[in-house]
């Protein structure tokens, strides 16, 4: 087997001299190397052929394919494999051709600073990405270290967390860590005003005010905590079903007839990097599913605009399905031959005619079909009694 070609390394404040010297003997016998305009100011007494990140950056890995055979240095900051250009270039290149030579992370440096166990805490990178995001993370005594997008960034997070109700949330900010300029910032969320540079890791100590907004990971969020026109998949059937679709990591839904988007938003923020498509034909509900997206820390949800069985043909193979609107047989076949294996697909009803659909379909693929009943406490005059919801039928099943 051929030596590997491509090194990947990262780098911290410290430049050259905070690298171990096998990894600083790469860099200095490279031909190439490639970074952005900091790391190369922080190897720059070395010689060898510079070459800037390209623009679009996913043009990248194609410029590194054409350097194969010459002896390439990437330069990346900290640990190249976490949150960083490593695991890009590790998913398009045979793992056989690379090196990594990781430095201390962003992460490890800023736990060090605030005394915080890694173990007890959540790593959370907003760094070109919709800030958005971390907002499914703003839990009571959650610790969170961010890697953030620029200088304007803990402005964003402070006023998500003081809108939330937790203003009262301690914020440090720490940049050029473990360099001559390193410098920290601390204040509180409700009155954080401090200009930070663009190139910092944000720690947040989530503080609850009394009043502050319960958003738990786990499904089942309020009906009230959605924009919606009346018509979603209520809180308590939206528990039930998303447990039956059972959210992984990483994983892809189909939310057919997507609506407000609520089943589309819970699943996305019940396990990391979940990823979502709601088919939805009507432009006001698709705009309400994009809000309750923005407002829930998911703004990676993506709507499309069609009919069903349509709109589904060459979409991203599902690793769920839910149907929630036009429930069909055609729309079944569709998704059930989309459908990866192992894949969930759980379609919910309150049609008689619908109810029929499902009853056929369980007929032919087995599965569990359920009937949900609802009932919620409310004022009838002065006292109290049960108003039922309409019960929903519910088929649920896995492809094996």
């Amino acid at each position: 087997m051929s030596e590997p070609w491509l090194h990947i390394v990262g780098i911290g404040e410290d430049g050259m001299a905070g690298l171990l010297p096998a990894t600083r003997a790469v860099v200095e016998a490279a031909e190439v190397i490639i970074g952005g305009e900091r790391h190369h100011a922080l190897s720059d007494a070395i010689t060898a052929e510079r070459l800037a990140w390209p623009s679009p950056f996913n043009a990248l890995i194609d410029q590194l394919q054409g350097l194969r055979g010459r002896r390439v240095v990437v330069l990346a900051t900290g640990d190249p494999l976490w949150y960083s250009v490593g695991a890009r270039i590790g998913r398009a290149i045979p793992a056989a051709e690379i090196t990594f030579h990781p430095q201390l992370s962003a992460f490890q440096l800023a736990s060090a600073r605030m005394g915080w166990s890694m173990a007890d805490l959540e790593t959370l990178t907003v760094h070109g990405r919709p800030v958005e995001q971390m907002i499914a993370f703003i839990q009571p005594d959650a610790r969170l270290l961010i890697l953030t997008t620029g200088a304007e960034t803990p402005g964003q997070i402070a006023r998500f967390l003081s809108e939330r109700g937790f203003g009262a949330s301690n914020m440090t900010v720490l940049a050029n860590m473990g360099g001559e300029g390193e410098a920290r910032f601390d204040g509180l969320a409700e009155s954080w005003d401090h200009t930070v540079p663009p190139f910092n890791t944000l720690a947040v100590e989530c503080i609850a005010a009394p009043g502050a907004a319960l958003l738990p990971r786990v499904p089942g969020l309020p009906d009230d905590l959605f924009q919606h026109d009346g018509t979603m998949t209520k809180r308590e059937v939206r528990a039930v079903t998303l447990a039956k679709l059972m959210p992984m990591r990483g994983a892809l839904l189909w939310d057919i007839g997507t609506g407000c988007g609520s089943v589309a938003v819970e699943w996305m923020r019940a396990a990391r990097y979940a990823r979502a498509i709601g088919i939805e034909p009507r432009a006001d509900r698709r705009a309400l599913a994009a809000a309750n997206a923005l407002a829930l820390g998911t703004p990676r949800l993506e709507l499309v605009d069609g009919m069903v069985p349509e709109a589904l043909e060459g979409l991203e193979r599902p690793d769920a399905v839910f149907i929630g609107g036009g429930l069909s047989e055609a729309v079944f076949d569709v998704a059930w031959a989309a459908l990866k294996p192992l894949g969930r697909l759980v379609a919910n009803c309150v049609t008689l005619e619908s109810e029929a659909v499902l009853v056929a379909l369980h007929k032919r693929h087995g599965g569990e079909l359920v009937k949900l009943s609802v009932n919620r406490a409310s004022p009838v005059g002065t006292r109290t009694g049960w108003r039922p919801l309409m019960p929903v039928t519910q088929w649920s099943l896995v492809k094996r």
